[in-house]
């Protein structure tokens, strides 16, 4: 296990390396970001005062191998280094008059706000976690249950009513479903629903001091991006419980009396729904990302909406702290994936 561990953590640190290499290259080609903080108060001397401040005067090469010690856990600093007024660090030994430390990964400072990366993301973060979390749940629940009873209902009008939903589920991307429940159920049909087009998970009173949780804010949007992980779910619990309502060992508990309920909690379920598990983990770090159009369109406070935001004025700090926070969710969620799958079926070997 330890091995497996070690192994897998090495593998997501390359990809996380990949995903800085990757977005910093590419951002290479988007406008300028001290012309974008400085809008139309640009001018030579104030442009290049603000590329000082922000590092941008450096060379390409130095200025990523500059962010690659900020957001690395452990890097390098210079005795006469000032990072310590903008991170605390443990220093773990000095050579060379440089000192190895070990601190949280600092992700700088916005471009336009000066806020701190990292507190940006975490205030976005609530909003888009409880939305792929309520999402997810939904499709599961319906998912997973409309897929238990189609199977048991194999070839029934039930069976076939559930593929003709799911298969219009999988066809219908976020963005699209997401602008038809939005003006579906957000205009048109408003004054019945009593929801709206838009809105986050908190409203904040006139003066903007005290903030109101606005669960029904809350409704559209999981419903739009949980219909296509619903779909999915529904064809593999289907197909999953298909299959091993078929096997030896369900018609020897059937055959020792056992009713058709116990077969299915105690022996079916279990093992269908270990493809299941994998899924549905893996759709939740899906989601955290697709996430993002979702909240365009409703306007719901997230990650994806900072991200897009910080992507139209080329705010690479922002930019660059959402993809490595997304991919360390990727990553993260993967091991713990195949730790649970290892546990639903001892089959399952780690290497």
């Amino acid at each position: 296990m330890i091995r497996f561990l070690a192994k897998r953590l090495f593998y997501g640190f390359l990809v996380l390396l990949g995903v800085v290499c990757l977005v910093f290259i590419l951002f290479v080609a988007l406008p300028s970001p001290e012309q974008a903080s400085l809008g139309q108060r640009s001018d030579v001397s104030t442009a290049e005062a603000v590329k000082k401040e922000m590092g941008l005067n450096l060379p390409r090469g130095q200025q990523f191998l500059l962010y690659l010690n900020d957001v690395s856990p452990i890097s390098f600093h210079e005795k006469s280094n000032s990072n310590k007024s903008k991170y605390g660090y443990l220093s773990i030994f000095t050579i060379a008059g440089n000192t190895m430390v070990l601190k949280k990964p600092y992700l700088r400072t916005s471009y336009q706000s000066k806020r701190m990366v990292s507190d940006i993301l975490t205030d976005a973060f609530l909003g888009t976690f409880v939305l792929a979390l309520s999402a997810l749940l939904l499709a599961i629940l319906l998912g997973v249950s409309l897929g238990i009873v189609a199977a048991l209902k194999h070839n029934s009008w039930i069976d076939h009513l559930s593929l003709f939903v799911s298969t219009i589920g999988i066809s219908l991307p976020s963005f699209f479903s997401s602008i038809i429940i939005a003006w579906l159920f957000g205009f048109v049909l408003s004054e019945y629903t009593g929801l709206s087009l838009s809105g986050s998970l908190y409203d904040y009173d006139v003066l903007g001091d005290e903030k109101t949780i606005q669960w029904r804010n809350l409704i559209l949007p999981a419903i739009a991006l949980g219909i296509r992980p619903f779909a999915i779910l529904t064809q593999l619990t289907r197909s999953s419980m298909i299959e091993v309502m078929g096997q030896d060992y369900i018609r020897t508990a059937r055959a020792k009396g056992l009713s058709n309920t116990q077969v299915v909690l105690n022996h079916a379920l279990k093992n269908a729904l270990n493809p299941v598990v994998t899924a549905i983990s893996g759709w939740f770090a899906s989601m955290l990302a697709g996430a993002f159009f979702v909240e365009i369109i409703f306007n719901w406070k997230g990650l994806g909406k900072v991200t897009i935001e910080a992507l139209q004025k080329s705010d690479l700090p922002v930019i660059m702290g959402s993809v490595l926070f997304v991919a360390f969710l990727f990553v993260m969620i993967n091991i713990v994936v195949d730790v649970m799958y290892k546990y639903l079926d001892p089959r399952v070997e780690l290497s």
